[in-house]
């Protein structure tokens, strides 16, 4: 999803493209909040990818969907999410062009961090 409401500030460095995966079954809401001048939030179902630009030094802020209320469960850095370009070869098809998803680690519970195929 673009960010056309809240774009990052200009003033800071190069944007990276990141990628969380919610491999819990709870709705989880990623924020960012340690970056001056931009807000971002976003709710992630289970087994969603969210795709989305940010500045090295941002930090992930994973909420854990509980009733009535929302618990923090992790922080992570955007620099250790961020989308590697890495050509292999699709064993179906034979096509070559695919992402590695940076691997992200929220609570205890085993983490499915898997290829992007274009």
């Amino acid at each position: 999803m673009a960010q056309i409401l809240d774009p990052l500030p200009h003033e800071d460095s190069a944007a990276i493209i990141c990628c969380y995966v919610n491999a819990s079954s709870k709705i989880q809401i990623a924020r960012i909040t340690n970056i001056p001048s931009w807000y971002f939030e976003r709710v992630v179902f289970p087994g969603q990818r969210l795709m989305f630009e940010a500045v090295q030094a941002a930090q992930l802020e994973i909420h854990t969907g509980m009733m009535a209320s929302a618990i923090l469960s992790d922080t992570i850095s955007c620099s250790s999410l961020i989308l590697e370009s890495e050509p292999v070869v699709a064993e179906s098809s034979g096509a070559i062009g695919s992402v590695r998803v940076g691997e992200a680690k929220t609570s205890d519970e085993p983490q499915d961090v898997g290829v992007f195929v274009a």
